[in-house]
């Protein structure tokens, strides 16, 4: 099992929690629930609506998206940031390959964070118009 600290860790390398602090992150990695699954389970389906983000702790996973493989994910990877913005429909489903574990942000909990702490706000809607000009 994963400690906060190496789930904080983790957390940095998420771009929406890009522009956090060490203790940002301490902070973020306090309200993550981790979870150990088994090979095969289907963590999220395409055009399911989304409610949590993801970070892999261990082990590894593959992105589907319209019948094809799309991407093998292994620790740090991460999936599922927008839902917590946005509850749309999943683009793609997401089944573990591996026994593994992960840090989980669901929907609630990442509203509570922002909630409680403040300045964490300003930072993820900065990185986001950040991302938006890039895109542009």
């Amino acid at each position: 099992m994963a400690s906060r600290k190496e789930i904080a860790t983790q957390l940095a390398a998420v771009p929406l929690f890009s522009r956090c602090t060490k203790s940002d992150l301490k902070i973020v990695a306090r309200h993550v629930e981790t979870m150990s699954v088994t090979d095969g389970r289907l963590l999220c389906k395409a055009g399911d609506q989304g409610d949590a983000l993801f970070v892999l702790l261990d082990g590894s996973a593959v992105v589907e998206r319209d019948g094809r493989d799309v991407a093998r994910l292994g620790p740090g990877d991460y999936f599922g940031e927008l839902s917590l913005l946005d509850p749309g429909p999943r683009a793609a489903s997401v089944t573990v390959t591996s026994d593994a574990e992960l840090a989980v942000l669901g929907v609630r909990m990442f509203r509570v964070l922002l909630r409680d702490v403040p300045t964490i706000s300003a930072k993820l809607l900065a990185d986001l118009a950040g991302r938006v000009r890039d895109a542009g």
